[in-house]
């Protein structure tokens, strides 16, 4: 990495068949030559990526509670290649490199740790957390003196999109931006699913020789059914909040529930040597509502 004429300059590709050296500049050297002559790599953008990094973070996670080293060092380095592959793509637009995201977070570990680097003192983890945030709140004032205003719900919860939709409505409603009971939540959500049935048979076309219900949507603006698929996900999770559920655990438990159905299925079918590829929905639909039976009976 260099910078030629006060531009940031991408890594060079690395050229033959690479070794893996364990070394950061022939890492990015190798991410280089990926996104030269890959056309998956080459294909994608910044934001392309994002739900490939949330991904790999939340299986990082998943990893280390299972506690099992191979699965550690290979989760840590997808989430690695998340941050090696952004800094590519940065370098390429010529805006910052893997330095400078390097030199951004050693700055902020050491201006966060005054306790340790300089001859401030803090007698345990609480006072740390609470020095913490009040460097934080000084670093906030930077950002608003650079014209980077601070707005209220900007210190909403990261995470997932259900984590963060729950907690962005938990702070509007702070500031009474509000329904008073889940009722009106119920109509927006109602409200919303029409709009997303409107926006179907809108911008796609209904093929009016197979189910009354079957959209083609090959020509549909798959950008605004998304926003109206996205305004019923938000309003769904409003009607958890206002049940006083946690959307996330909400929807994990379904999660878990059809793995362990389908889990079922897979199990009963293998029993009477079958695959899942050799049955059809009648029969898997059958051992569905069977596994809801044993589900109820155990």
């Amino acid at each position: 990495m260099s910078i030629i004429e006060n531009k940031i300059a991408a890594p060079e590709p690395v050229q033959g068949t690479p070794k893996a050296s364990g070394q950061l500049d022939d890492l990015l050297t190798l991410m280089a030559r990926l996104r030269a002559d890959c056309p998956w790599d080459k294909k994608q953008s910044n934001h392309s990526l994002i739900p490939y990094a949330i991904e790999e973070a939340y299986e990082l996670g998943e990893a280390v509670q299972s506690d099992d080293d191979e699965d550690i060092k290979g989760e840590l380095g997808d989430v690695l290649l998340q941050v090696v592959f952004h800094c590519q793509m940065y370098a390429e637009q010529g805006r910052f490199d893997m330095g400078d995201v390097i030199t951004t977070l050693q700055e902020k570990l050491i201006r966060r740790h005054p306790h340790v680097f300089e001859a401030e003192s803090l007698e345990d983890d609480v006072a740390v957390k609470a020095r913490w945030d009040e460097i934080k709140a000084e670093e906030q004032q930077a950002r608003e003196a650079r014209g980077k205003p601070k707005r209220r719900l900007d210190n909403t919860k990261a995470g997932s999109a259900l984590m963060q939709a729950q907690d962005v409505q938990k702070q509007a409603s702070k500031l009474g931006f509000d329904w008073e009971g889940v009722a009106g939540a119920f109509e927006k959500l109602e409200e919303e699913i029409s709009e997303l049935k409107a926006e179907l048979t809108e911008n796609s076309k209904t093929d009016k020789s197979k189910e009354a219900d079957k959209y083609d949507i090959s020509k549909a603006n798959i950008r605004e059914i998304e926003k109206e698929l996205g305004d019923c996900m938000f309003a769904l999770v409003n009607v958890a909040r206002k049940l006083n559920l946690d959307a996330e655990t909400a929807t994990l438990t379904c999660v878990h529930k059809f793995k362990s159905r389908f889990g079922y299925i897979e199990e009963h079918l293998a029993a009477a040597g079958k695959r899942l590829e050799d049955s059809d929905i009648t029969e898997m639909d059958a051992l569905w509502e069977a596994a809801k039976r044993y589900e109820r009976s155990s």
